[in-house]
């Protein structure tokens, strides 16, 4: 199963709770964690993660805290998970690692596309997209569009 880590999905409500407030106030961790309701250890490490990822800048003194580096608009989901997972791919052959078998895998170009197709799919997604529903359905490609079905008994093909 592909699947996120919970620690993601975190940075990611994270994010998306300085997205959807004022992001030229800075926000302690203390505040964050009771406004998500996140554990306060787990807030301090994302938010150390986020900032050293550049996704978010700290500041410091009475009114210190957190604040998004960019505008929510130009940072994207794919950025968020590359931060916190490395880079964005469902199997090794993501086009920036080399797998012992490339050289005679007959899926391995398959399976960059269907790569390609997930990550592009989460560079268009931004974190201003996650403060409100999405109001647009993603679709996969046509090359990846599945065949009708045929009736009972009979090949679609």
């Amino acid at each position: 199963m592909f699947r996120m880590t919970k620690l993601t999905d975190y940075g990611i409500v994270l994010l998306t709770h300085f997205a959807a407030h004022d992001d030229r106030v800075a926000h302690t961790a203390r505040e964050l964690a009771q406004e998500t309701r996140l554990p306060l250890p787990t807030v301090g490490k994302l938010l150390k993660q986020l900032s050293k990822g550049g996704l978010l800048a700290s500041q410091r003194g009475t009114k210190g805290g957190y604040i998004l580096a960019r505008p929510p608009r130009e940072i994207t989901v794919s950025a968020i998970i590359a931060t916190l997972e490395g880079p964005v791919a469902i199997t090794e052959c993501n086009g920036m690692t080399r797998c012992e078998h490339e050289s005679f895998c007959s899926t391995r170009p398959n399976w960059q596309i269907i790569n390609e197709t997930i990550r592009g799919s989460l560079e268009g997604l931004t974190l201003a997209d996650m403060t409100r529903p999405l109001a647009r359905r993603i679709s996969l490609p046509t090359a990846f569009a599945l065949p009708a079905r045929a009736p009972e008994g009979r090949s679609a093909l």
